[in-house]
């Protein structure tokens, strides 16, 4: 952009007194003048295509930004789901799509068996008493999790604005400090995935200012190598 700045400024104080200069000749005067108009005007419109261009690359990374941490978020809260049924999570995009459309949940359910008067008696001396009694019913992942989703359960491994590319996931058990195991996930997109197609340049000025902060190379959620409570780098 400065290249641009220094050309339009040097055609402007070059081409003021040269036009002056050919003024004594008509001739020469009209297709002079012509020439740096246009040459202004296509330099003009370079500089302002450099200047929009880091603002749109802004605007478009946040646009893929906020769409990879909605998904990421609805696997992680496929992953909590899972783990609550199986206790442990998946490294498989086929599990999890698998437990959305064919499993099932169950969900607490208090019924009465007796006259049970709220005035009298809480609902835990109602349990007690027998009044009321614990069951379970079976509900549909997909009703429970996936009913008002505006995209397909089979969509939720590709990267957001990529040609069909999948996020990196896998799952295990570490143990703490204190000596305790506890099962993790993490799922993640790399920014030179999720952000390809943009200015390459831009890409990676701005993977290189996060690397020296120590920050990691995209989004991501939850961690292999330590209990993070499955939050996402961008939580943090």
């Amino acid at each position: 952009m400065i290249t641009y700045v220094i050309i339009l400024v040097a055609v402007i104080l070059v081409g003021i007194p040269t036009i002056f200069l050919v003024n004594k000749n008509p001739k020469l005067r009209l297709p002079i003048q012509a020439f740096f108009a246009i040459l202004i005007v296509v330099l003009s419109y370079l500089l302002v295509i450099n200047i929009n261009k880091p603002i749109k690359f802004e605007r478009e990374m946040k646009l893929r930004s906020n769409a990879t941490i909605e998904k990421l978020m609805d696997i992680r809260t496929i992953q909590g789901s899972f783990k609550d049924k199986y206790g442990k999570y998946t490294g498989s995009f086929d599990t999890l799509i698998s437990f959305v459309a064919s499993d099932s949940l169950a969900i607490e359910n208090i019924v009465a068996v007796g006259e049970w008067n709220q005035d009298e008696m809480t609902k835990a001396e109602a349990l007690k008493e027998g009044i009321l009694k614990k069951t379970e019913i079976l509900i549909p992942v997909k009703d429970s999790l996936w009913n008002d989703k505006e995209y397909a359960i089979e969509e939720i491994r590709y990267i957001p604005f990529t040609n069909n590319v999948e996020f990196t996931m896998g799952a295990g058990e570490i143990e703490t400090a204190s000596k305790v195991k506890v099962k993790v996930f993490e799922c993640y997109t790399t920014y030179l995935d999720l952000l390809n197609g943009l200015d390459k340049q831009m890409i990676a000025n701005y993977i290189d200012t996060r690397t020296k902060y120590g920050a990691f190379e995209g989004i991501k959620v939850g961690s292999l190598v330590e209990a993070t409570n499955n939050a996402g780098n961008w939580e943090k």
